[in-house]
């Protein structure tokens, strides 16, 4: 029989009331809703990079990709890396992890192939 504590819940629910923080899941329904679909939205964005990295890795054409776009949204998720550690949030950490990771490898591509 597995025990779980309600330690690392009770620390959450403590925390989030000291910063004054809306209970989470959210009582109201639409609010859990949006809660949801903002990883929804955080993985479909994600999604949209896959063309540009089709482009250059497997077509071998970086034409019309811009580097300095790249490396400003490398810039901005190593910012927002930075902030989702300093604030320790799962989810900004995973997703600007992986962003950080492709606009690492498309900035490479526009290198090589650009």
């Amino acid at each position: 029989m597995v025990i779980h504590s309600k330690g690392p819940h009770h620390f959450q629910i403590r925390k989030r009331i000291h910063q004054k923080h809306e209970p989470y899941p959210h009582p109201k329904k639409w609010k859990r809703i949006v809660d949801k679909m903002i990883y929804i939205a955080g993985f479909f964005v994600l999604a949209m990079t896959i063309p540009q990295l089709i482009k250059i890795w497997i077509e071998q054409n970086a034409a019309g990709i811009s580097i300095i776009t790249w490396s400003a949204y490398l810039l901005g998720a190593i910012a927002w890396l930075i902030y989702g550690i300093a604030h320790k949030e799962k989810p900004i950490i995973m997703i600007y992890s992986i962003w950080i990771i492709l606009d690492i490898l498309i900035i490479t591509g526009i290198w090589i192939y650009g």
